[in-house]
């Protein structure tokens, strides 16, 4: 995982005590540390690889290579050599993984009806090599899996509001895992706890009624439309507009 250390070890038992080991790295084999096992002189070569393993290689007495605070951009194929061979004494394959992020929920608006059924999108940014999957209890519901570079993974589900069940969001990788709990009675509100405010009709059983010192004329009956409101400085300026009669009349309240 990103931040560790790890070791590639060399196979001590195959070098000469006079050899030059050398580590190289990528598909270009480039050259990133050497050993000299006469003089045990030992050399980083920082400038290579676009500095990526700058302060971060170490080469202890047998040739071994330590790489410290990993990140995901070592990951590779690294290859030990021996001056006498040009065939490599070894091959690792390295994968560093990133820590996985917490999955979060989200709730899908564009389904807010009076249905009794809550639909929700668990979701995470910027991960690679993972499966995102829901549970129900112990069982699982659905996953999703990607390998590529910082992609986005979303999933779907579908609850009801009085559903009792335990129900989790769970991310994982080959090494590890994050899980986020789903509380329905927190994240599925129903839509009747936040009424739309777009439009209000006044009835009133009353004449019509004017009032000459306003520049406003307004027949009782009448539908009255918010069409914007700005609140500023503790005041609220909202502009409402009124069909009367087939006119219109624009005031500020």
């Amino acid at each position: 995982m990103e931040g560790d250390s790890v070791t590639l070890h060399a196979d001590d038992t195959d070098i000469q005590r006079k050899d030059l080991i050398m580590w190289k790295f990528g598909p270009k084999d480039i050259l990133i540390a050497q050993i000299n096992r006469k003089n045990n002189k030992r050399t980083i070569f920082y400038d290579s690889a676009d500095e990526r393993f700058r302060d971060r290689l170490k080469l202890d007495q047998t040739g071994s290579l330590i790489i410290t605070n990993t990140r995901n951009t070592d990951s590779g194929l690294y290859k030990v050599h021996s001056s006498r061979s040009e065939t490599p004494l070894n091959t690792f394959s390295l994968t560093v993984y990133a820590p996985p992020p917490i999955p979060v929920f989200t709730r899908d608006s564009s389904q807010c009806s009076s249905s009794s059924y809550c639909s929700l999108v668990c979701s995470v940014v910027n991960v690679s090599a993972v499966t995102l999957s829901w549970y129900k209890g112990n069982s699982l519901l659905s996953s999703i899996s990607e390998s590529d570079l910082s992609i986005s993974l979303s999933l779907p589900l579908e609850v009801e509001y009085q559903d009792k069940n335990t129900y989790s969001c769970v991310l994982n990788n080959p090494i590890s895992n994050q899980t986020t709990h789903l509380d329905i009675s927190e994240v599925c509100q129903t839509c009747a706890a936040h009424p739309p405010a777009s439009a209000v009709t006044s009835q009133n059983p009353s004449s019509s009624e004017s009032d000459a010192g306003n520049d406003t004329d307004i027949q009782i009956n009448s539908t009255i439309i918010l069409q914007n409101c700005i609140y500023r400085h503790m005041e609220a300026f909202c502009l409402f507009q009124f069909s009367v009669n087939h006119h219109q009349t624009i005031c500020n309240i």
